[in-house]
Formats: C-alpha cells, structure tokens, sequence
C-alpha cells in the first residue's frame, strides 16, 4: 500500500464519489473546547464512505473479471457501496450480510440490484459462506477492510482531508475516524503521512469492540470477545486485519474508546448543530471529539462522520433521550 494507489483510485473515483465537505460549529466547539472540524462521508453516495472502497475495488478489476460478478460480506455499509458500484458497472454482485443487520441497510441493498444472502453472525462463518459462493459462481470478493484497492479507496477521504484543512489554515490536528476493521483508518493515515504529516490519526472505537486500541496498546492483533450487541453495529468486526493494523501500528496514535450514550448523544448534536444524521457507529469520532478532550492535543480537531444509515426508531430514542442536551 501506497499513496500512488490512493492517487490512482482517486483519479477512477473523478466524478463517480462526493466530494464531501469539511464543515464546522461554534457550538460544537464550545462543547469540545477546540475547533471541530467534521468530514460528513454521511453525504457520500449509499451514506457511508464505503462506496469510494467499493467503487476503488470494482473499477480495478480487469473488465472480464469484473463480468462475472462480485461478492462482498458486510453488515450494511459495504454491502451499499458494493452493490451500487457494481450496478454502475453493469455487474451482478452477492452479498453476504449478518441477520440482525438494521433492517433499512438489507432492504437499500436489495434495492440496489444485489442478491442479500443473510446468516448468523454468532454461529455462521462469514468467510466460510463468502469463499463457498465466490468458488461456485467464479465470483470476485471483495473484503470490506482488508483489500488494498478498498484501502486505497477510503484513504482517498484522507486527500480531502489534507487539502481541506489547507484551506481553512490547519495543517496539524488529530484526526479521529470511526474504526472497525480499520479500512478507513489506515487509508487516510497513509494519505495524511504524504499530503499532511503533521497530522496524526486516532482511531475510534465503541465499548466493548476496541480491539483497534487494545492492538495499538499491546502492539500485536488483539480480538474481541464479542461480534454484535452494539448500537454501533456498523464498526462491529473481531479483531483489525492483517493488511490494515500494520499500517495503523506505524502511523496512528492511541486509540479513543466510548460509550453508547455517547455515540448517541453526538448522533443528536450533529443533527442539531449540523443538521446531518449520523448512525451509531458513524458518530464515535465526533462522540470522542466532543467528550473525550482530555485525550486530543491541539487547537483543532478533526472527526470523521463515517456513515448515516441508521433505522429510524435507533434516530428516535437517541433524539428523545438527548434532544436538546447533547
């Protein structure tokens, strides 16, 4: 992996993927204490910024490859990025997606043209089913983090970040992203390390599925203990991969672990002072950004919105609980 990939992937990307914005709020700065500077890839195409690791993959494959198809396993936002970037591409494309997955990101993924074969995440191997159907049908998988060109794709948020910052004059800053297996992070810390190395990535983490900082703490691959039974099922995975953790055991700092409730009540002040919505999982950066400052240095703080497909009574009870005091 190298920022010649994420280059080349953000030049296949050219006028496919959003150019999502670097937005910020005086009341969310006085809240954190610093200026908070937000990268909502909740705007990017199905709502996550999975689609520029789905559509890096997809567009890279040699055209007869691609023509027989793509399968992918993920529990929502993967699924969406890889079913629309196949679709664009006039490929069928299986996914494999968990049974308690929210239900809005099963049904998007089916309207997206893709065939959704669900299985139990507490006693199903994903990849036992994904390498079953990929053999069976000469299909290409496609792994939701631990795939260069997927890397490669999501550290193109990374080069927007860098000259984003530029632009409003920041150009160092931790920058916290939403982490579950590590895709995201490890591209953008490798972007960042070319096009603006004063800045360090932090991943975050939701309780109880921190095997990223317990990784980074003890310096080899860590698991978890469980694989759902959070709100913040979107960063849900068992332990980082082995493509990515080498990447963010060199470049990233301490990982940033927080609760549920705040994860909720981050969702609400995005909403209400940004008026973006935000899953759980794809608040946990903000969430650390807002109410762990003690653990962030410097002036500035810059916090991913990693994706905003969250089912609608999730949205509810997190407004009715923290509506007006997030």
């Amino acid at each position: 992996m190298n920022i010649d990939m994420i280059e080349a992937a953000a030049a296949r990307l050219q006028g496919h993927a959003r150019r999502t914005p670097l937005l910020s709020s005086p009341f969310l700065d006085e809240i954190a204490g610093r200026r908070v500077w937000i990268k909502p890839e909740c705007l990017q195409h199905t709502g996550s910024f999975k689609f520029r690791g789905g559509w890096s993959a997809v567009s890279a494959l040699e055209p007869e490859v691609r023509a027989r198809g793509v399968i992918a396993f993920s529990s929502g936002n993967h699924a969406q990025g890889v079913a629309l970037a196949a679709r664009l591409h006039g490929v069928s494309a299986v996914i494999i997606m968990p049974s308690d997955a929210p239900r809005m990101k099963i049904d998007n993924t089916r309207a997206l043209g893709a065939e959704v074969v669900l299985y139990d995440r507490n006693s199903q191997d994903r990849d036992a089913i994904g390498a079953e159907l990929s053999q069976a049908r000469g299909l290409t998988l496609i792994k939701p983090f631990d795939e260069p060109q997927v890397i490669a794709g999501q550290g193109t948020a990374g080069l927007e970040i860098a000259a984003q910052a530029a632009e409003v004059g920041v150009t160092r800053a931790d920058v916290l992203v939403c982490c579950g297996g590590g895709g995201l992070t490890s591209g953008i810390a490798l972007a960042l390390e070319a096009k603006a190395p004063a800045m360090r990535v932090r991943p975050v983490e939701p309780e109880g599925f921190d095997d990223v900082a317990r990784s980074l703490a003890s310096g080899g691959i860590e698991r978890n203990n469980r694989t759902s039974g959070s709100l913040c099922d979107a960063i849900l995975t068992p332990a980082p991969g082995v493509l990515t953790f080498p990447i963010m055991h060199r470049l990233c700092g301490p990982g940033i672990v927080v609760s549920e409730d705040e994860a909720q009540r981050a969702m609400v002040a995005a909403f209400e002072r940004l008026k973006l919505v935000a899953e759980p999982g794809g608040a946990v950066a903000l969430a650390a950004a807002l109410y762990h400052g003690d653990a962030i240095d410097g002036d500035d703080v810059i916090a991913t919105i990693s994706g905003g497909n969250v089912d609608a009574h999730v949205f509810a009870d997190a407004l009715g609980r923290f509506g007006g005091k997030a």
